[in-house]
């Protein structure tokens, strides 16, 4: 098999999670355990870091990623989903897994793994942990994909275990209040591993406490942190931070929610500094700064174009947009169009409840299997006050608003990771 048909088996003979939901996912860690001791444990030959919760694991998994790549570790991170190309799943100190070893692994292994039938997601998982050993990591940065006590990347022991924030997500699978998620993301706490809490609410940090005492695992609240005293947008796509102490530095990412996700970040540094993992401040602010350039991160309120300002991110529940809506009332244009689509499995009113009457918008679908259909989303949209065309695609779409934007207009496109990625690969293909 070539790579295009090594990676169309991957997909048609495994459940996806991102094409079909809910089927996909499988509870427990059975195929995960015979896939590990079939390929000798591979985890256990190379320090991790554990990163779960609902939101900004992403930015904070490649964002530390960054931060150990300048202190002169070789990498690796694996996070889900891809938005391009699924070897970005896999990285190592930002290069891909190549397209022969992803047709490596599955050649030589499926033997072993087509009678079990594993999910997606698990082999993934599996191969990403057996080319960290074989690329001899320093250090690997593992994202959790969904929940953690039973996801498959919970079958490690890493040196520090980090939970960003807890809001309603996958409710079907995690629970449907705030304390039931908490307690599949606690999940992931190990006994003695120091745990960094992102946020916290007063439902959710006794969650924490109460699991972290029972493992002996000393736990700390960034949101308690003071290391950040305040934050704003550099106006070219990044944020620029003040830290309490009065040092300043930039960061690449610039959306509002960042400032949350750098606060968890510095508290976890703070933790690997006394690790001796870390052993110079200034790492941790190039790391920060660096963060795209050094792991090749899409997707967080990503500047595509300056005239007219276009923006996409890959903001998918209430919880983000609560931020990312805010951020867009704010962009000062003539007319702000938006182009939106997003799953089905989403809390799609009130996402609808947040976004800008005021704006022109282009309703789309993603190419994968849980988008909901454009003229559904242009529905709900209307009895929401919001009105627009629909189009068949996000290139589509996202053509029309740039056809119609003057210089001085605003374009953002997202509602899903999945707009996006169609979104960055129709860029790809058309060489914009």
């Amino acid at each position: 098999m070539n790579y295009k048909e090594t990676l169309e088996y991957l997909y048609n003979s495994t459940p996806v999670f991102e094409h079909v939901g809910a089927s996909a996912y499988k509870e427990g860690l059975q195929n995960t355990l015979a896939l590990d001791e079939h390929f000798g444990h591979p985890h256990r030959k190379f320090r991790t870091i554990h990163i779960a919760g609902t939101n900004g694991k992403g930015s904070c998994s490649h964002t530390i990623a960054s931060i150990l790549q300048e202190a002169g570790y070789k990498v690796g991170l694996y996070t889900s989903p891809h938005l391009v190309d699924f070897r970005e799943r896999i990285k190592v100190n930002n290069v891909c897994i190549s397209e022969k070893d992803v047709i490596d692994f599955v050649e030589k292994e499926r033997h072993f793994f087509e009678p079990l039938h594993p999910s997606f997601f698990e082999l993934t998982t599996a191969m990403a942990f057996q080319y960290f050993e074989k690329e001899h990591v320093d250090i690997a940065v593992i994202e959790v994909g969904l929940g953690g006590r039973l996801d498959c990347t919970n079958i490690i022991t890493p040196i520090l275990s980090i939970i960003t924030n807890i809001s309603f997500d996958h409710t079907q699978f995690l629970g449907d209040t705030l304390e039931k998620i908490a307690a599949e993301k606690a999940g992931i706490i190990k006994h003695s591993v120091p745990v960094v809490i992102g946020e916290y609410n007063e439902e959710t940090r006794k969650v924490f406490e109460a699991k972290a005492k029972g493992l002996e695992a000393p736990i700390t609240f960034a949101q308690d942190s003071n290391w950040i005293l305040s934050s704003e947008s550099t106006g070219h796509g990044g944020r620029r931070y003040t830290t309490a102490d009065g040092k300043c530095f930039d960061g690449a990412l610039g959306g509002d929610y960042q400032e949350k996700n750098t606060r968890t970040v510095l508290e976890a540094c703070g933790i690997l500094k006394e690790m001796g993992v870390i052993t110079n401040e200034n790492h941790i602010f190039e790391g920060i700064r660096k963060v795209c350039l050094n792991t090749g991160l899409l997707g967080r309120w990503q500047i595509l174009s300056n005239k007219p300002l276009t923006v996409c991110d890959t903001g998918h529940n209430v919880a983000g947009w609560e931020y990312l809506s805010e951020q867009i009332k704010r962009q000062k244009c003539k007319t702000m169009r938006i182009v939106f689509g997003m799953v089905d499995d989403k809390d799609i009113n009130s996402v609808m409840s947040l976004l800008p009457e005021n704006a022109t918008y282009y309703f789309t679908q993603a190419t994968c299997k849980r988008a909901l259909d454009r003229h559904t989303v242009a529905s709900i949209a209307g009895r929401h006050g919001l009105t627009g065309k629909t189009y068949d695609n996000v290139g589509e779409a996202y053509m029309q608003a740039s056809k119609e934007a003057d210089s001085d207009d605003f374009i953002f496109i997202g509602g899903s990771s999945y707009i996006v990625a169609d979104l960055l690969a129709f860029i790809a293909f058309n060489s914009f």
